[in-house]
């Protein structure tokens, strides 16, 4: 398999010129791809993976998991937003990289180095054309900002806070006010593999919108989606009137805070606000399906819809609970957690003719799978330079066999690590990992164990520690986490070298000097 086999090649790799990327078959008709990714949807939160405690009515979605393959056992790279994203567009796991902890704030110095293989650059490369509209998170400097929003040269590892719910109206955003009108960047998205981007850095600074490399609207929060979801329709209809296939990247603001349903969805779950956010989300989803349709591409193209991590606390998870909506299913935790409620996800693959409808796969993959896995599709061949951390699940997906994928590393947003390999799970912390209770800090206190074993097969829900019990298993898992630490890839290949200095034991790992 191209995981397997062409990392041992040794390619060179830069942005610019990258010859050695190349199809297989020239000829073969390459699928348009469209990853819609929401912004802390939980898996429960879709009510076909979720019919007995899920209470939001998701239409589009349970029609993709009738039309699709559903894989039951997904991840992103991490249990909060901006490592999940870097793991998604290169293939690597964040914490190999100076962001060892919570998430980018502020504008500052790109995560993704410039000379790093992206998933939208390797497409390229196979003549595709590449948007990304939504949400990049990611970091950019900008010319022009106030030193007050961010900067150019802060460093990147700010913790998120642990966010409030929206009021509904945008007000109260965070610390970090927007790009103002016309400010321009030289290091955003479109130096990192996208032809176009139109979009916002992260939630607090949603309001400044940018058109390529500059700042050209101010909108409110509330509007943010429905135009997202506007300019994604309008590029499937442009791109097909260019004739050249195409990737969409369609990074939702949504059912992220602030909590923001447009007026004609206020009300519609009869949940709350987060509810109803969350249809508005399912119709974003409807929204590209029918764009699809309407241009006679459907058949033609491998739709990915997915989330970046758990449903967040923020979303009145209490409130919803009690209500009978739980968010994260039968998996403990939400976002920010090591638990698997904090980085489990919804995720259906949609390619008619190819995948078969209302198909299950239960074998684990992760975020950072995809770029090899449109690398097999398209017929690319990925460099050992690059996508460290990516396995191709592409025979699942046709049915053919499993992919090559057999363990996992989990993070949680104060860099606490976790591996699974099969049914075990080992974590490296007492508590959460994040911010449900116990937090670590609380666990340690109650004398609970620095580390935890769960057998999944027999303990979805994570209750039953069994690290006393099995210590073989918590040998081997150490010293397998340790292996894909100091060799700087979880792949086979040459070993690589890791951006930082990683301690799987400590809160906050150090930036190398």
């Amino acid at each position: 398999m191209i995981s397997t086999i062409s990392r041992q090649l040794g390619f060179v790799l830069a942005l610019g010129v990258l010859p050695l990327l190349h199809a297989a078959d020239a000829t073969a008709k390459k699928p348009n791809l469209v990853i819609l990714l929401a912004d802390d949807l939980g898996y429960g939160d879709v009510h076909a993976l979720n019919p007995e405690r899920g209470k939001i009515a998701t239409p589009h979605f349970d029609r993709l998991v009738r039309e699709g393959m559903t894989f039951t056992d997904a991840h992103g790279g991490s249990s909060v937003c901006t490592p999940t994203r870097y793991g998604l567009l290169t293939g690597r796991y964040a914490w190999r990289t100076r962001l060892q902890h919570g998430v980018l704030d502020g504008y500052v110095e790109p995560l993704i180095a410039p000379d790093r293989l992206t998933l939208p650059a390797m497409l390229k490369q196979q003549g595709y054309h590449t948007a990304c509209i939504g949400k990049w998170h990611l970091g950019f400097t900008i010319e022009g900002a106030a030193d007050k929003s961010g900067g150019g040269k802060k460093k990147a590892g700010g913790g998120e806070k642990k966010a409030k719910g929206g009021d509904g109206n945008g007000s109260g955003l965070g610390r970090f006010p927007g790009a103002p009108m016309g400010a321009r960047t030289r290091d955003g998205p479109l130096t990192r593999g996208f032809d176009t981007f139109f979009g916002f850095h992260h939630a607090r600074m949603m309001e400044s919108m940018f058109e390529g490399d500059q700042v050209t609207e101010l909108v409110p929060p509330v509007e943010t989606l429905p135009r997202l979801v506007r300019r994604g329709r309008d590029y499937i209809a442009e791109r097909v009137r260019a004739g050249a296939p195409f990737m969409l990247y369609l990074a939702l603001s949504s059912p992220h805070t602030p909590i923001v349903p447009s007026k004609e969805w206020q009300g519609k779950s009869g949940l709350g606000a987060y509810a109803d956010f969350v249809m508005e989300t399912d119709w974003a989803l409807g929204e590209v399906l029918a764009a699809l349709e309407q241009a006679g591409i459907a058949r033609d193209t491998l739709v990915i819809a997915t989330s970046d991590n758990g449903c967040s606390p923020a979303a009145g998870t209490d409130k919803l609970e009690a209500q009978g909506h739980f968010a994260s299913a039968q998996f403990r935790g939400y976002k920010a957690d090591i638990w698997d409620g904090g980085h489990r996800i919804p995720f259906v693959a949609r390619w008619p003719g190819r995948v078969r409808a209302g198909a299950r796969a239960d074998n684990t993959i992760c975020l950072t799978d995809l770029i090899t896995t449109m690398a097999e599709i398209t017929g690319a061949r990925i460099p050992a330079t690059a996508a460290e951390d990516s396995f191709s699940f592409l025979p699942d997906l046709l049915g053919t066999g499993h992919g090559a994928r057999r363990s996992i590393v989990h993070h949680s947003i104060h860099g606490r690590f976790a591996l699974r390999e099969g049914p075990w799970k080992l974590e490296f912390c007492p508590g959460s990992g994040g911010w449900a209770k116990p937090i670590d800090a609380d666990a340690k206190a109650q004398g609970l164990p620095d580390i935890q074993l769960y057998d999944l097969s027999k303990d979805i829900a994570e209750q039953h520690n069994l690290q006393a019990a099995r210590p073989e298993i918590v040998q081997r898992l150490t010293a397998q986490l340790r292996d894909f630490v100091e060799r700087g890839r979880s792949t086979p290949g040459p070993a690589r070298k890791n951006d930082a200095a990683i301690d799987l034991f400590g809160e906050q790992p150090k930036e190398r000097k």
